[in-house]
């Protein structure tokens, strides 16, 4: 039973936070959204004919006078040629109904949303105009659906968490070895910068892609650069992985403001945001690159040597020493890929708003380790599942996502992503201990 909750708890924590939030933001769909537009101007093609006579009603300068233009339009693409559009007051549509009478027109239907039901329509049908009393009243009905699991949110999900999901693979890696990575928020906006800057020097706003994937590769390459000498220093040099990356944190972001002057590079071309904006077969390109580099990352540690050695080194070093494991190149290979899925990372993020600006990445570095924590990665190293990085890091994803819905303050924020952070580090000491902390205070208590 242990095994399985260490195995599958933070997955059903994803599961119960998205319950959470899904009922949290269930709100009653309005009846004049554009789809529900689309259905009732479907509803009616079936049922009537071409030359039928329509009124559609809604209320000047609100959501009901966009309604019914929308199925008025549509209707008019259709071929419906005697439809009656009213958008204003109810004094309008009186006015419109008076002249229909006159013309002695077979009103067949009236389409009024929601938002005019005070207007009294199907009183005044019955009443003042019963000539039309046989008319078919249309009003859509409004229904319950959650803001959270609306389409446009969940993509909006997937692209804050790409960045964070896909840097923390390189992270994750780093802290089974019993390391850790500070640099990875100041090495995106390094790559950014240096992918910015290629781009804008060979072509600026008209370079095509040649020029974009130059400066993407440039940009990640730079970034594999820093992670190598960090690894370096901390496999050959035997300097503690915290102050390393420190130092790197600081002065990637240094060389990020030099670079650029302390300015953004704006004058890029359109074709940057492909990759963290674009669709490949209809799937956007955030959620293809997040299941290939996942599926790569799970595939490694799982079926490989390299992969195994990783875990050597950080469940006991010297055992890895000893049994051949060569420990310096396995700690120089990782960080060298925390800083290309870093870098990678920053391109990513360069694409979504289209500049280069060394003012990104900042407190991201925080949010890397939290979801390769929250997923179960222990931070004394050789434990841990790169399946459960991509589920801490749409954790706080979701989290993040549900209480911007909610309109909460940021200090709030803070607050709550910080106790979930401490949760993973105190669960992660729980796991340690063999799910023992609570029965080990008991014991103390008791003596």
């Amino acid at each position: 039973m242990k095994k399985k909750l260490a195995d599958y708890g933070m997955a059903l924590v994803l599961v119960a936070l998205c319950i959470f939030f899904s009922l949290l933001t269930l709100q009653n769909e309005s009846g004049t959204s554009s789809r529900v537009a689309k259905s009732i101007a479907t509803r009616i093609e079936a049922k009537y004919q071409k030359d039928d006579s329509i009124l559609i009603v809604g209320e000047a300068r609100k959501d009901s006078g966009d309604f019914a233009e929308n199925i008025a339009n549509s209707l008019a693409d259709s071929g419906f040629g005697n439809t009656q559009l009213v958008v204003g007051t109810p004094r309008d549509l009186r006015v419109q109904l008076d002249q229909l009478r006159s013309t002695k027109t077979d009103l067949k239907a009236v389409v009024a949303s929601g938002d005019i039901a005070n207007w009294g329509v199907t009183e005044k049908l019955a009443t003042t105009f019963p000539e039309f009393a046989d008319a078919e009243i249309i009003v859509p009905s409004g229904k319950m659906r959650s803001i959270f699991l609306s389409t446009s949110n969940l993509e909006a999900v997937i692209s804050r968490v790409v960045v964070i999901a896909v840097v923390a693979i390189g992270m994750t890696l780093v802290i089974l070895t019993g390391g850790i990575d500070l640099s990875v928020g100041s090495q995106i906006a390094l790559s950014a910068v240096v992918g910015a800057l290629i781009i804008s020097k060979t072509g600026g706003v008209e370079a095509g892609p040649f020029s974009v994937l130059l400066g993407f590769t440039g940009a990640v390459a730079t970034c594999g650069l820093v992670g190598a000498v960090s690894g370096w220093l901390v496999a050959h040099f035997k300097v503690a992985p915290f102050i390393t990356t420190l130092a790197f944190m600081m002065m990637a972001r240094g060389f990020a403001k030099k670079i650029t002057g302390g300015f953004t590079i704006e004058a890029l071309p359109d074709s940057m945001t492909w990759l963290g904006q674009g669709n490949t077969i209809g799937i956007p390109n955030t959620i293809l690159i997040l299941i290939i580099l996942y599926v790569t990352a799970h595939l490694f540690m799982s079926q490989t040597r390299l992969g195994r050695y990783i875990y050597a080194v950080g469940g006991n070093e010297e055992s890895a020493r000893l049994s051949g494991v060569p420990v310096q190149k396995v700690i120089i290979f990782v960080y060298v890929i925390c800083g290309l899925c870093a870098g990678l990372g920053g391109c990513i993020q360069a694409s979504q708003i289209k500049v280069g600006t060394p003012n990104i990445g900042v407190m991201d570095e925080l949010y890397v380790i939290a979801a390769v924590v929250v997923g179960g990665t222990s931070l004394s190293g050789g434990s841990g599942r790169v399946v459960g990085t991509l589920i801490g890091a749409l954790i706080i994803g979701v989290i993040q996502n549900g209480m911007n819905i909610m309109g909460l303050k940021q200090f709030t924020q803070d607050i709550v992503l910080g106790a979930v952070i401490l949760f993973a580090v105190l669960l992660d000491k729980a796991r340690a201990n063999g799910f023992s902390v609570g029965k080990s205070i008991f014991a103390r208590s008791k003596t």
